[in-house]
């Protein structure tokens, strides 16, 4: 074989390589699993906080239907209010659809946020987002299931903010993970997104 053949050659092999590499990590999260919104991802699972009513909830409470659930605190000056504002907006463009999803509020301030803070805040968006607390312990379990991002951060009069994750996450029915409304989305696209998850209810 010449060299220009054996050249030839090894740009294939290495363009077949390269071509395997791409096709095997393009579906990756930056975490290392496999993510693409096919309900791969390692993200959700068990948990254990307290309703608005001081009842008991666990995520099988929310099996069988799709949810769409948030994290943030009631003490959250822009972020929160505006993506649970979204929400309602969109609960409302969804019609009839909208009783085929769940909506959760999960407060990542055990400090501040118990079940009656959470009545009270989730009062001022629509009725169906169902406002979740919980103790330190509880929380780091469903953040960490969740793979969500919180740190408080103290500020300049001795009080503290937090600083978090400002995606709502997107689960179906069986509660796995398909995707996530993302803070800042047209309104059209998180629209669509909410309408294809209620047709797998």
């Amino acid at each position: 074989m010449s060299r220009r053949s054996l050249s030839i050659l090894a740009g294939a092999v290495l363009a077949l390589v390269l071509a395997i590499v791409a096709v095997a990590t393009m579906n990756i999260t930056p975490g290392g699993r496999a993510g693409g919104g096919t309900g791969t991802a390692d993200i959700g699972g068990a948990f254990t906080l307290t309703g608005e009513g001081g009842e008991t909830v666990t995520e099988a409470d929310f099996l069988g239907k799709p949810t769409a659930i948030f994290f943030g605190f009631t003490f959250c000056p822009d972020v929160c209010p505006t993506t649970l504002f979204e929400l309602s907006g969109l609960i409302e463009a969804l019609g009839s659809d909208a009783d085929k999803l769940n909506y959760a509020f999960v407060s990542v301030d055990w400090e501040r946020d118990g079940p009656e803070d959470l009545a009270r805040y989730t009062s001022s968006f629509d009725d169906r987002i169902r406002g979740l607390a919980g103790t330190e312990e509880q929380i780091e379990a469903i953040t960490k299931a969740y793979r969500v991002y919180y740190k408080k951060v103290p500020t300049e009069d001795g009080d503290y903010t937090i600083d978090h994750s400002a995606s709502v996450y997107l689960m179906d029915a069986e509660g796995g993970f398909v995707g996530t409304l993302s803070y800042g989305e047209t309104h059209d696209s998180m629209l669509e997104k909410l309408k294809r998850l209620a047709t797998q209810s």
